[in-house]
């Protein structure tokens, strides 16, 4: 079965929401906000990017560029760039793919022509994302001249979204989904599956925000006290005290003003991805 646009609205919040009310150090969430936003405009941002992303009539660059000037409008900062830049993709192939998203999703970004880079560069200049600087080829201050992949292949290396383009969100659709279901199959519920597969692109990869606002070393870092932190969760099975273990890192994160907002996005990406695959063979359930 494909999806309806109203399954979709509701997977994509669904996926929004979750990640707030997840612990993840160094980012916002309920527990704590941080970086001069708030919880509530993350929730708000859901909220009123919800119509862009899920509505059919648009492309994907489109749904992209709607969605960023709406957000802009809502809550007056860049709370959800990456997060839009990932599941617009996503939306487009679950209204398409009648399979998991990993048989469609390389079909829809082979589809994506040099209409969708120029909206989707458009984007990018209007939620003005920190430390985005400027790049050697594909600027996104020039119009684009080339496909949507072509642009994203040349900032593949660097950036962790650009590289899902380019490689069929395998990082989410592989790596993101296996933690997820490692922490389900472990019986851990309520925020912590969330927690976790937060946890695995923190502490797998160099966040790309954290790379552009400080520099490699910092993010590298980063990463490596993640891979301490999350070996020391899993190794904890009372939630205070993973809780006090956490918001210890995150408190750290947060006073050097260091942000794995990258790794947040892939969260709700990897939450929406699930949710999708969830519909996709059992949305007759609740149609």
């Amino acid at each position: 079965m494909t999806l309806t646009r109203q399954q979709v609205r509701q997977a994509y919040i669904y996926a929004c929401y979750q990640e707030i009310e997840a612990l993840k150090p160094g980012n916002v969430h309920r527990f704590a906000d941080g970086h001069r936003m708030t919880a509530q405009q993350f929730l708000a941002s859901a909220q009123v990017s919800a119509a862009s992303i899920s509505n059919r009539a648009l492309s994907v660059g489109e749904r992209i560029l709607d969605a960023v000037k709406a957000t802009s409008l809502k809550v007056g900062t860049n709370t959800n760039l990456g997060i839009l830049l990932l599941c617009a993709p996503l939306a487009k192939t679950a209204e398409m793919s009648a399979g998991d998203l990993e048989t469609g999703i390389k079909a829809t970004l082979q589809s994506l022509g040099t209409e969708d880079a120029r909206n989707i560069f458009d984007a990018i200049v209007h939620a003005r994302p920190g430390g985005l600087g400027s790049a050697p080829e594909h600027d996104v201050n020039d119009a684009p001249d080339v496909s949507l992949l072509e642009a994203m292949g040349a900032a593949a290396d660097r950036d962790m979204i650009a590289r899902q383009y380019v490689t069929g969100f395998s990082d989410i659709l592989d790596g993101g989904l296996q933690a997820h279901m490692a922490a389900t199959d472990c019986g851990e519920q309520d925020m912590w599956p969330t927690v976790f597969v937060y946890l695995h692109f923190l502490s797998n990869f160099v966040d790309s925000h954290i790379v552009r606002k400080h520099s490699v070393a910092i993010a590298e870092q980063t990463r490596n006290e993640a891979r301490q932190i999350l070996d020391k969760v899993r190794g904890i099975r009372d939630g205070r005290e993973r809780e006090k273990l956490l918001l210890s890192f995150d408190a750290r994160l947060k006073a050097a003003n260091v942000n794995p907002g990258t790794s947040a996005d892939l969260t709700v990406a990897c939450l929406f991805a699930f949710k999708l695959n969830w519909l996709l063979h059992n949305g007759h359930v609740n149609a």
